[in-house]
C-alpha cells in the first residue's frame, strides 16, 4: 500500500492555515503543523484533526529557527510544503516594519533551505493581493502591475521575487505564490474559525464582533467613495473555498515544476454596505454603524480576475456572500472569546 504523501502546513495554527489542514486530510493527504502560536492556537489544530477524523503531528516551533525547523523534517518524509507563517496586519507593518521584513523574510529564508537540504520540492506560499500596485487595472490580473505600499504588502513582494529566483535555479522547483484577496467565514461545523488577537483589522471580524455585542459598534470608513453605494468594494472569499485553492495549487505542483502565480479570490466584488447588509441577515438583528472619515491607503475598488486560476487549477470560489456570513456568525456566536486561551 502506497504512503499518504505528508504536507507540512507552517502557522497551521492560524485561521487560514487550519481550514488547509482539514482540506488537506481531506484531500487524503498526512498533515505536519509547525508553529509558535503567536498568533494561533493550539486548539484550532485539534478542532482541525477532528473535523477531518485524522491526527495532526504538530510541533510548537519558531519556523526561523534552523535547528528546530530541520529536525522535524529529519523526523519524517515531508512531500511539500504550505506556508503561512508570519506576521500578517498592515496597520502594525507600517509601524514596525523592520520587524515584518525581518520575520516574513526570515522565515522564509530558513525554510526554503531547509527544504532544499532535504530535498523537498514543492511549495505553496501564502502571498496576498497587496502586491498589486494602486494603480493597476481592475479586475486585477495576475500580470498587472506590482506596487505594494505598506511593507506588509513589500515582505510579500520581496518573498516572491525570493522564490522566483530560486525556481530559475533549481528546474526542478515547483513554487505556487497564491496571492488571495480577503478571506472570510468559517467551517461549516463552526468549530474552528478566524481569532483576531485584539481589535480585528479586517470588516468581517470587527463587525461579528459587533453583532456579538463584544464591541460596540462599526466604523465605516468613508461612504464618498466613486462606487454604487458610496463604500469600498473587496473581493471576499470564503476561507473554506481558499483552503481548497491551496490543495488544487499543491496538485497542480506535482504534475509541472516552475513557479507559478494564481489570485485566489471570487472574481466578485461585494461593498463595505452590502457585506453589513448580508451580516445582517445572518445575525437576525442590525448592525450599529457610525460613518467616519476614510481610512489613508484605502482603494475605492479592488477585486480578482480569477480567469488563470480556474483554467489551470480546475478551481473556483463556490460559496456565495450569504454562506460566508451565516458560517461566520455560527463559529463567532459559539465562539464569542475565541479559542480557549
Amino acid at each position: 500500500m502506497a504512503r499518504m504523501e505528508t504536507i507540512l502546513v507552517t502557522g497551521g495554527a492560524g485561521y487560514i492555515g487550519s481550514h488547509t489542514c482539514v482540506a488537506l486530510m481531506e484531500a487524503g493527504y498526512d498533515v505536519v503543523v509547525v508553529d509558535d502560536l503567536s498568533n494561533g492556537s493550539e486548539h484550532a489544530v485539534s478542532e482541525a484533526a477532528a473535523i477531518a477524523g485524522r491526527s495532526i503531528v504538530f510541533h510548537r516551533i519558531d519556523v526561523a529557527d534552523p535547528v528546530a525547523l530541520g529536525s522535524v523534517f529529519a523526523a519524517q518524509p515531508i512531500d511539500g510544503v504550505i506556508h503561512f507563517a508570519g506576521l500578517k496586519a498592515v496597520g502594525e507593518s507600517v509601524a514596525e516594519p523592520l520587524r515584518y521584513f525581518r520575520v516574513n523574510l526570515g522565515t522564509t529564508l530558513t525554510l526554503a533551505e531547509t527544504m532544499a537540504s532535504h530535498g523537498v520540492k514543492r511549495l505553496v506560499f501564502s502571498s496576498s493581493a497587496t502586491v498589486y500596485s494602486p494603480d493597476a487595472q481592475v479586475p486585477l490580473h495576475e500580470d498587472g502591475a506590482a506596487g505594494p505600499t505598506n511593507p506588509y504588502g513589500e515582505t510579500k513582494f520581496m518573498i516572491e521575487r525570493m522564490l522566483t529566483a530560486a525556481g530559475r535555479a533549481d528546474a526542478d522547483l515547483a513554487v505556487a505564490l497564491l496571492r488571495y484577496f480577503n478571506p472570510v467565514g468559517a467551517h461549516d461545523s463552526g468549530r474552528i474559525g478566524e481569532d483576531p488577537a485584539g481589535i480585528p483589522n479586517n470588516l468581517m471580524p470587527f463587525v461579528m464582533q459587533v453583532a456579538v455585542g463584544k464591541l460596540a459598534e462599526l466604523s465605516v470608513f468613508g461612504d464618498d467613495y466613486d462606487t454604487p453605494d458610496g463604500t469600498c468594494i473587496r473581493d471576499y472569499i470564503h476561507v473554506v473555498d481558499l483552503a481548497r485553492g491551496h490543495v488544487a495549487a499543491l496538485r497542480r505542483l506535482a504534475e509541472e515544476p516552475g513557479v507559478h502565480t494564481w489570485n485566489l479570490g471570487t472574481g466578485r466584488g461585494t461593498s463595505v454596505f452590502e457585506m453589513i447588509a448580508a451580516v445582517e441577515r445572518a445575525v437576525g438583528h442590525p448592525i450599529p454603524r457610525r460613518v467616519v472619515g476614510r481610512r489613508p491607503g484605502d482603494q475605492p475598488v479592488s477585486f480578482a480576475d480569477v480567469s488563470k486560476a480556474e483554467r489551470e487549477l480546475g478551481w473556483r470560489a463556490e460559496r456565495t456572500i450569504d454562506n460566508m456570513c451565516v458560517d461566520h456568525w455560527e463559529w463567532q456566536r459559539t465562539h464569542p472569546g475565541g479559542f480557549p486561551s
